[in-house]
């Protein structure tokens, strides 16, 4: 199914709802990262990555929030080895819902693509 989108491939709306739903639960149960959601409205949040994942797979585009370097600016101390962490839940995610092995591969390289903006560099 080459001319399928990435979002198309990946499962569409449904999936990309329980992806984000089951990396969110990872997230906030791990030591390492959940302090900087601390505060934070999830149910927006959950959202505004909805939006996100759909226009960066290729699936519709209604994100209207800020770039990555903008929405990650506040966050004091954000480093590599949260950034893995995300990445390892990430993949994680994708794998626990059956995606195959190759589509997992082009969402982490796509999500390593981010790193610069996302710890500001």
């Amino acid at each position: 199914m080459p001319d399928q989108t990435l979002y198309e491939q990946l499962g569409g709306k449904k999936a990309i709802d329980a992806a984000v739903d089951l990396f969110y639960e990872r997230i906030l149960a791990d030591d390492r990262i959940r302090h900087f959601f601390t505060g934070v409205d999830m149910p927006r949040q959950k959202g505004k990555q909805r939006a996100f994942l759909a226009m960066v797979f290729g699936g519709p585009v209604d994100y209207s929030g800020k770039d990555l370097r903008d929405g990650h600016a506040h966050l004091a101390g954000l480093n590599d080895t949260h950034f893995d962490a995300v990445l390892e839940h990430l993949g994680g995610t994708l794998r626990a819902l059956g995606v195959k092995g190759e589509l997992v591969d082009q969402v982490l390289s796509i999500a390593e693509s981010t790193r610069s903006d996302v710890l500001q560099r």
